[in-house]
């Protein structure tokens, strides 16, 4: 079984036991204000596997399913197994732990902000699907199809302005640095472990779309 699956498996029945239990959901979600007086740095990590409905859920696995498991048989591709699929874990909870650190430090002292969700770690996966395949084709709100590489941009743009202008309640920090992490992790492991890959991306990158 994939790694991804198993995630997609684990996250599921934690959000659903958190759905019945808001004892549990408490403990498990993003509260910066308990990780700075009380040190539960756990939840920089739990908030990943629990959601706010089952649209939320849903919506988060799905893209996790479509673009998580054509990065991990990529990672074991480019650098073996298993630890091709160690990095793509480390990835995708690196990502979330990474897009919680802004409202952490924004929030840190604000009893009221909380945050949930897996979106972090699924704007990793994505973008890091943009830098192995930056022209497949991409359907933005899953209507307009439109290349990854153009995508990522527009994806990371609109996080970064609806971060500082949106109220809509939706994490859009944890969109933009999750997704910064995911695109950095893997252009470094890239560079690090599978140097001679470089010039092949920016080629494909260059080369353009193919249709």
């Amino acid at each position: 079984m994939s790694i991804t699956l198993i995630i997609i498996i684990i996250t599921g029945l934690i959000s659903y036991s958190a759905f019945k239990d808001q004892n549990l959901r408490n403990k498990l979600i993003f509260h910066p204000q308990s990780v700075h007086q009380n040190g539960e740095y756990y939840r920089f990590i739990t908030h990943g596997f629990i959601h706010a409905d089952f649209m939320h859920l849903g919506l988060n696995m799905y893209v996790l399913y479509v673009f998580g498991e054509q990065i991990e048989t990529t990672f074991e591709a480019a650098f073996g197994s298993p630890m091709g699929r160690f990095y793509y874990l480390a990835l995708y909870i690196g990502a979330i732990i990474f897009g919680g650190l802004p409202s952490f430090f924004k929030h840190q002292n604000n009893g009221y902000y909380s945050a949930l969700g897996a979106s972090g770690g699924t704007s990793g996966v994505l973008l890091a699907f943009c830098l192995f395949a930056p022209w497949a084709m991409l359907g933005i709100f899953f209507v307009i199809p439109c290349p990854a590489v153009i995508a990522a941009v527009l994806y990371l743009a609109y996080s970064s302005w609806a971060s500082k202008n949106s109220n809509d309640n939706i994490g859009h920090d944890a969109h933009f640095y999750g997704g910064v992490f995911g695109l950095l992790f893997a252009i470094t492991l890239v560079a690090l472990l599978r140097n001679d890959l470089l010039p092949l991306l920016w080629q494909q990158l260059i080369a353009g779309p193919s249709f």
